[in-house]
């Protein structure tokens, strides 16, 4: 029997396929500043665009906060064409900057259009695409390899102004973008959950919240360690490679793998062994949001994308147990590649034996108790 792990994932020996699916430094510099540019764009146009079209309120900046798989550190870069690097910088307004009332009205077209209008000089000046069809932000395609989704907020006024205040009060800075870059991830804890609210371009206003899910899906890299993290970026590499579009969404892999993932101590080849082999009786049972269980995401999948993924998984455990239980590395890591493509080395000096019996016999590193629906504390 083969050990596999160091191709995965190693400390000492590279490249792995944890390091090949590193977006490279220059790409992460560059998605950082493209970031940054947008952030400045919003904040210094935003008024602009509000004042020509007849706002007379108070001036305001929005505050932005970074979700999804770039504040997880599950981001991947792209396996390949046109697949792209996602990054989700929500911007966050007051109620009383998108509407004349204390909820939020009809006022969701506005805030899309007045940002959009907002950000045309920038993205015009960088050649990048402005995106406009998306239901819930506005994306900017900034290069082949990656985009910015924009999620647009309303929060309560009253709740803004604590945010600002509290910040400049924490850090003791004189201007409110001095203090934003210190102050963010406290602002980001202190947001009321229950009154958060995301502009949709076809059902207005929903109430959504995406920290609920950050807080949920760190606690789980908490109890389980770092090896959990990994095995959602291995997923997700399995799916770029295995699917040509669509494929299950990174949260449902998130939130199907935490009640069934087993740690394996120094040996990531197992544990995702273990995933393989039972996320298709997971998803078969149907699997849900995991800080909202009114909100299945199989059912979002549809029968025909939950069955495709059954497959794709079943599929993928028949060629890691017989690389496990090959006696030739070579065809060891022929079979992975043809999993996850040319991004798995193909270094078959690398692969380790391993006696049967340490393999039968290896044992989770940490047993721990993870129900269907996780847990929605936020922390």
């Amino acid at each position: 029997m083969l050990n596999l792990s160091s191709l995965f994932h190693s400390t000492v020996d590279g490249p792995t396929l944890l390091e090949n699916l590193e977006l490279t430094l220059g790409q992460k510099a560059y998605i950082a500043e493209a970031k940054s540019a947008v952030r400045i764009c919003l904040r210094e146009n935003l008024m602009k665009v509000l004042r020509d079209h007849g706002y007379v309120g108070p001036t305001v900046r929005p505050r932005f906060f970074t979700q999804g798989s770039w504040a997880y550190k599950t981001l991947n870069a792209p396996a390949r064409h046109p697949q792209q690097a996602d990054v989700d910088d929500g911007a966050y307004l007051p109620l009383s900057f998108v509407s004349q009332s204390t909820r939020a009205s009809v006022a969701s077209a506005i805030f899309f259009a007045a940002a959009q209008k907002a950000l045309e000089p920038l993205v015009t000046a960088r050649k990048w695409k402005l995106v406009t069809d998306k239901p819930t932000c506005i994306r900017i395609e900034i290069a082949k390899f990656a985009h910015v989704d924009i999620p647009l907020y309303a929060i309560p006024d009253e709740e803004f102004e604590t945010l600002q205040k509290a910040a400049l009060t924490t850090y003791g800075y004189m201007t409110f973008d001095a203090a934003i870059v210190e102050a963010e991830r406290d602002a980001w804890t202190a947001l009321p959950r229950d009154h958060v609210l995301l502009a949709h371009r076809e059902d207005d206003w929903v109430k959504s919240d995406p920290r609920p899910v950050k807080s949920w899906f760190l606690d789980e890299v908490e109890r389980h360690g770092e090896q959990f993290r990994r095995a959602i970026r291995y997923l997700k590499a399995l799916r770029d490679w295995q699917c040509d579009s669509g494929g299950p969404s990174s949260i449902l892999l998130m939130a199907a793998a935490a009640p069934v993932f087993e740690a394996r101590e120094r040996r990531d080849d197992l544990a995702l062994l273990n995933l393989a082999e039972r996320l298709p009786g997971v998803l078969r049972y149907g699997v849900c949001n995991p800080v909202d269980a009114n909100e299945s995401l199989t059912e979002r999948l549809g029968p025909q994308g939950v069955e495709n993924a059954v497959q794709m998984f079943q599929r993928f455990e028949r060629f890691l147990r017989a690389a496990i239980e090959s006696s030739s590395s070579h065809q060891a890591c022929a079979w992975m590649t043809n999993q996850f493509g040319e991004r798995f080395p193909n270094l078959p000096s690398r692969v380790k034996v391993a006696t049967v019996a340490a393999t039968v016999l290896g044992t989770p590193a940490t047993v721990v108790a993870s129900p269907l629906v996780g847990r929605s504390q936020a922390g």
